[in-house]
């Protein structure tokens, strides 16, 4: 399905599945799609399942949007009391659309419970309280954290009535009251994707990779088709020799080496070292909601030399999130310049990462849209566009790292192997199946929807907008009579 076909597909309001290969232009999409809704002055709430996927579209966490936090489970009388907090019982009465980005890192608890709060805080019994519900990533990418908790469970009972217990490591997951096990935590076990019943667009145009061969590569991880030809290409990759003074990024699975990789590059260049420091402003919660959400740092250390990647899409200036560049100077006033990898020079100055609720700024950060480049996890990298990248696939430990980490790059030629496992390139075998059954909906619906005359179309959108708008047309309502009685 191409993104103009899906884009009509959620301007009828169904609610929707958007999924699709990395770089098939998912979040740009959404992008398009946001700004629609605010063209129709239709109120929608931005969510992401991890703080860094948020960002990338100026939202926050579903966690953070619909109050369930980080807590594993939420009983009737901890809902009721949440109604206490008026913000949060307005936020969710007012939304008439709610995306929902990175599906996949969203475990079948939390958009449960999510979805529980929507309908008691709208006192509506359909999916998500009524709103439009678009869920949108690709299971082929990184899945939930499955935590390891110790749980007791009944082993038996003996002669005299008294219980053993005994102890078990067990994934958290799904949890089955019918049959009384855990299941698998992925976000398509959930109630709610059951009820949702969402529309699937599956999208099929690459917008990222450039190169056929690594497309068809990345294809076959993804059908678990992979042939000896394919690992030999990847393999290929391993520690080959960038041109002199080319810097790729590196992609680690753990923090720890990240960290050790930037520090020890950046002391290694000469000459002064010059700190920018975030500045933000709002609610406080929410200003920090955004700095642990955001690439960019607290304080920034560059020095001329340092390698940098941009964080912010700036089409003006020449560079967009993931874009490459070395510290070429700084002007009198310390704005770092920025050489990029075709020669162009940019005056980088910072830029805003903001949170908005029905149009109005609740808080933002201010930092210039740089980071050091040297090296960033793959988990980090989930959305980002690379040119070169250095990557180390010997210790991957969850399914989706390996091709997540591969499909960053736009082309083979980008590619350098430090450390390569075959066991990084497997797919869940669940998301296998799962997937091409997705693939078979979205050709359908394709066909379904190709067949709506104009009139049909506009009439579905019409009707649309007219609905969404509603709540936001009560609301001011409401707030004009609370003026008049003033």
């Amino acid at each position: 399905m191409t993104q103009k076909e899906a884009l009509l597909i959620l301007k009828t309001g169904m609610n929707v599945f958007l999924t699709g290969s990395a770089g098939s232009g998912k979040t740009h999409l959404l992008n398009q799609y946001i700004n629609y809704l605010r063209d129709k002055n239709i109120p929608v709430a931005i969510t992401a399942s991890t703080g860094i996927a948020a960002t990338h579209m100026g939202g926050v966490t579903i966690h953070s949007w619909a109050g369930i936090g980080i807590r594993d489970n939420l009983t009737k009388h901890e809902l009721e009391m949440m109604e206490s907090k008026e913000y949060l019982v307005k936020r969710i009465q007012n939304t008439s659309v709610l995306i929902i980005d990175e599906i996949s890192m969203l475990d079948a608890k939390r958009i449960d419970m999510a979805e529980w709060v929507c309908r008691h805080f709208k006192r509506n019994e359909r999916p998500f309280g009524g709103m439009q519900v678009i869920l949108a990533g690709d299971f082929f990418q990184l899945p939930p954290v499955e935590k390891m908790v110790k749980n007791s469970f009944q082993k038996d009972i003996d002669e005299d009535g008294n219980q053993n217990y005994e102890e078990k490591e067990v994934q958290l997951g799904f949890f089955d009251e019918e049959e009384n096990v855990i299941k698998s935590n992925m976000v398509m076990h959930s109630r709610a994707w059951r009820t949702l019943r969402s529309v699937v667009c599956y999208l099929s145009e690459q917008w990222r990779q450039e190169d056929d061969k690594f497309v068809e590569i990345l294809n076959a991880i993804r059908a678990d088709s992979i042939k000896d030809k394919h690992y030999e290409n990847i393999e290929a990759r391993l520690n080959v020799k960038f041109p002199l003074g080319v810097e790729p990024t590196c992609l680690y699975t753990h923090n720890i080496d990240v960290d050790i990789i930037n520090k020890n590059h950046l002391a290694k260049l000469g000459g002064t070292e010059i700190i920018f420091e975030m500045e933000g402003g709002g609610t406080p919660f929410l200003v920090e909601t955004l700095k642990k959400g955001c690439l960019a740092p607290e304080k920034l250390y560059l020095k001329i030399g340092a390698e940098v990647m941009f964080l912010k899409n700036n089409f003006e200036k020449g560079y967009v999130n993931g874009t490459r560049g070395k510290v070429y100077n700084f002007l009198s006033d310390g704005t770092p310049v920025i050489k990029l990898s075709n020669g162009t020079e940019v005056s980088v100055t910072p830029e805003e990462w903001v949170i908005e609720e029905n149009g109005k700024k609740k808080a933002f950060i201010s930092q210039l849209p740089l980071r050091l480049a040297w090296a960033i996890t793959i988990h980090k990298s989930q959305g980002m566009s690379l040119d070169r990248a250095e990557i180390d696939l010997s210790k991957t430990f969850a399914y989706g790292m390996g091709y997540v980490a591969l499909s960053r790059v736009r082309t083979l030629a980008g590619v350098r192997l430090v450390g390569f496992n075959r066991e990084a390139l497997k797919v869940d075998p669940r998301v296998l199946e799962f997937d091409e059954n997705l693939q078979t909906e979205s050709e359908q619906n394709e066909i379904l929807f190709g067949k709506l005359k104009k009139d049909e179309q506009q009439k579905l959108e019409k009707d649309f907008v007219d609905r969404a708008s509603m709540i936001s047309k009560k609301e001011k309502g409401r707030r004009k009579k609370r003026v008049l009685a003033k």
